[in-house]
Formats: structure tokens, C-alpha cells, sequence
């Protein structure tokens, strides 16, 4: 079993991401070179006019591949959004400490190298990625200890330079513990913020951090989504693989297809507007994250089940239009339309719908011949016109009628001739 697992996870990984790039950067700032590794989604070739969201990695020679395996499962199974990773590598000696770990003691701000790491990333590798990649304006940053206490002060312009922020287990410099919170409360653009911190760390780290959470905890900011976990029997290191999904899940959680728990609590308890609320939910999407992505076909059928369960049917109409727009070639709008004069007793219009569908791409559990046998079905409940009593020849109440046999020669070219069964 585990080494299924494992092989499951390789074919995610080489599906997922189809091209792992490394650069030499040479960074004017740094007065040096910079190798930095790049990971593009599966759909980066395929799809030339879609945009990503971005992925700063410090430390990125030992957290690239937890990232990238989180983001292959959860991008596989269509919960997360494709995302480019750029990773910094910081693996020569004392490298990212020279990076990250320059602070003057008084301040506690960046001084000497780590300054000129600040603008490597802000001045020179954030602009080069952005104008050879295509990459959304959404940017998320993330480090570990020592190089997660640094990705904080891109928290200090008045203008973050970052959308979400990834603190594995900061081990934060004097005064860092109060300068955050103030930052956060006063923030005037939505920020995701993620911090943790495990049993195994240093006692003096999960003191700060303890004193950090507890500051921002007491922000009132609509601004500021915040996520803080300490987990229990986890080492300093271990740590990175219990919260790397979970700050994901924190920072896409809108991406999500609708969860049983989410059509419990907030869809099927409103009174109107079920479509209205799957609008806004991807509007969100493509405003927050820069993502245009297809409404799934899931989260049409937990609408349209939404409308059911209230009998609003008026509101199949505008889930059918959004049907047309988003799946335009597939019978969806039809079969939204059809279920809609059906459920208000106009099976002619709901026949016709049905029959149109018919005409169109079968999608997930649409198909032609369910359209043609709900047409069919519906088709025995119109009036029928009465039928004529009597035997050919005979009298009925108010005419003579005779009925003739059609000659077999004259037999209609749409009509099946009758044959005559060969005796045995």
C-alpha cells in the first residue's frame, strides 16, 4: 500500500507540473549570482492565454518539494488552483542566514546583506518573473524560521508587496512580535496571513510566537484572514508538512468546489438568489486571485438541487443562462430550462427543451437518449384528440366513415413496411 501511494504521487507529480526550470540569476543587488528553480503547472503549454498565481519560496532548495507535492494532490483533484513556484535557493553556508538573518538589534530591521536581499526579490526577481511568466497579480510568499521571520517586513510598505504570507515557525527578531499586529490592524487591502509552531520548537520561538498570536487575535480588521496552528508531537522540521496544505486550503479556500458543508450552512438555507450565489462565488475567484475558471458541472447540479429542495424553479432560468455561458456547446442550459416549465406543469415548452438538448454534447450525467426518454414521457400527457368508434364501415353517431386499406404499393416511404412472418 505504500508503495502505491507513492507511485500515485509520482504520476501526480509528473502530470501536474510539466516543466521544472533552473536559472542562474544575476542579481545587480546581491552583486552575485542567484540560482533560482521555477515550476510551471501541466497546463502552462496547453493553455497559452491562461495566468497563475505566484509562489516565493525561501529556503526553496529543501521546501520547493513539499509545495510542489501538496499542489500536485490538491490541483489533481481539482480542490486548489494551479500556482508558478519560484524557489530561492539558500543552501550554500551561512547563506540564508546573510540573507534573512542580517538585523540590526535596536530596530529590529534589515541591515547590510539582508537589505540587499529585500530588493533582489522586491526590485529585480519579482519584475523579471512577472514579465517572462504569466503570472496573476495575486503573489504569496513563504519561509521557514529564520527566513520566515524576514517575509514579514514585505508587510511594512504601506502597500504589501505580497497577498499571503506563509510563517513556518518564524524565529522572530526583537520587537517583530508587536510591530505585525499594528501592521495588520491598519491594513487597507484583504491580506491572508498563516503562522504556526510545533512542540518541538525552541522554547524562547514558541514564547514570541505564542505572544504573536495572541496580539493578532484581538485585531477587527474584515481585511485580515488569519490562520494560527501549533501542533502537538510535531518537531521543528515535521512541522513543515502538517501546515503547508493547511495554509494553502486557507488562502484558496473559495477555489474549493461546494462542499456538502457549505451547500448545508449557506446555500440551501437562503431564500433566493441560488444562482446568484454561485455567481459571486467564482466572481470572487477572478477578482481575488486574477483565476477565470470554469464553473464546474458539481457545483452547478448542488444549485440547481438547491433550487429544487425550495421549489424556487423561476431560478433554473439564470442557472441556465449561466449553463450557456460557460458550457455553451453542451445540452446543460437545455436540460436547466426543460426541468423548469416541467416542474411548472408546461410539458410542451419542457419537450421542446428536452429535444433541444438532444441536439447538443452530452455532459457529465446529461445524455441524449435521458433527454429523448424525458421528452418521450412527457409527450403522453398532452391532450389527445378523440379517437373514432366503431369498426371500418360502420355507422358512428354523427357520420359514415370508411376506412381503406392502403395499397402496399402506395406505402409511405417514412413507414416501415409490414412483412409476413415465415412460418415454420
Amino acid at each position: 500500500m505504500k508503495h502505491l501511494f507513492i507511485a500515485l504521487l509520482s504520476l501526480i507529480s509528473i502530470s501536474s507540473f510539466s516543466q521544472t526550470k533552473t536559472e542562474n540569476f544575476n542579481s545587480n543587488k546581491l552583486k552575485e549570482s542567484r540560482e533560482i528553480v521555477i515550476s510551471l503547472p501541466a497546463s502552462y503549454e496547453k493553455n497559452p492565454t491562461k495566468k497563475y498565481p505566484l509562489l516565493i519560496l525561501l529556503d526553496g532548495d529543501y521546501l520547493l518539494n513539499p509545495f510542489k507535492s501538496a499542489l500536485n494532490y490538491d490541483t489533481y483533484w481539482d480542490d486548489l488552483p494551479e500556482v508558478i513556484i519560484v524557489a530561492i535557493s539558500q543552501n550554500k553556508k551561512d547563506e540564508r542566514v546573510a540573507d534573512c538573518g542580517s538585523i540590526d538589534e535596536t530596530s529590529g530591521m534589515p541591515e547590510g546583506k539582508s537589505i540587499d536581499f529585500y530588493d533582489f526579490i522586491a526590485l529585480e526577481l519579482l519584475p523579471h518573473i512577472q514579465h517572462d511568466y504569466r503570472t496573476t497579480n495575486f503573489k504569496i510568499i513563504a519561509g521557514h524560521d529564520t527566513t520566515a521571520a524576514f517575509l514579514n517586513y514585505f508587510l511594512y510598505k504601506d502597500v504589501p508587496l505580497f497577498h499571503a504570507y506563509i510563517s513556518l515557525s518564524p524565529e522572530l527578531p526583537q520587537g517583530m512580535e508587536q510591530q505585525i499586529p499594528e501592521i495588520l490592524s491598519s491594513l487597507k487591502q484583504p491580506i491572508f496571513y498563516y503562522l504556526s509552531t510545533a512542540d518541538g520548537d525552541e522554547k524562547n520561538m514558541q514564547e514570541k510566537i505564542q505572544q504573536l498570536d495572541n496580539k493578532i487575535k484581538e485585531i477587527k480588521n474584515p481585511d485580515l484572514n488569519y490562520k494560527f496552528e501549533n501542533f502537538k508531537d510535531a518537531s521543528h522540521f515535521s512541522l513543515v508538512l502538517h501546515s503547508i496544505p493547511s495554509a494553502l486550503y486557507q488562502i484558496f479556500s473559495i477555489t474549493l468546489p461546494i462542499t456538502p458543508l457549505e451547500y448545508d450552512n449557506k446555500i440551501v438555507t437562503l431564500k433566493e438568489g441560488y444562482t446568484d450565489y454561485l455567481k459571486k462565488k467564482y466572481d470572487i475567484i477572478e477578482n481575488s486571485f486574477g483565476i477565470k475558471k470554469t464553473i464546474r458541472i458539481n457545483d452547478f447540479k448542488a444549485i440547481e438541487a438547491a433550487i429544487m429542495h425550495n421549489k424556487d424553479y423561476n431560478d433554473l432560468d439564470a442557472l441556465a443562462i449561466l449553463a450557456d455561458k460557460n458550457y455553451p456547446k453542451s445540452m446543460l442550459g437545455d436540460y436547466e430550462l426543460a426541468t423548469m416549465f416541467e416542474q411548472k406543469g408546461d410539458n410542451p415548452r419542457a419537450v421542446r427543451y428536452y429535444m433541444s438538448g438532444f441536439n447538443k454534447e452530452e455532459i457529465a450525467d446529461l445524455t441524449k437518449d435521458m433527454m429523448f426518454a424525458k421528452a418521450e414521457e412527457l409527450k403522453k400527457t398532452f391532450a389527445k384528440k378523440p379517437k373514432i368508434k366503431g369498426k371500418v364501415g360502420q355507422e358512428t353517431d354523427s357520420k359514415k366513415e370508411t376506412i381503406e386499406e392502403t395499397p402496399a404499393s402506395e406505402t409511405p416511404a417514412t413507414e416501415t413496411p409490414v412483412t409476413e412472418e415465415k412460418k415454420q
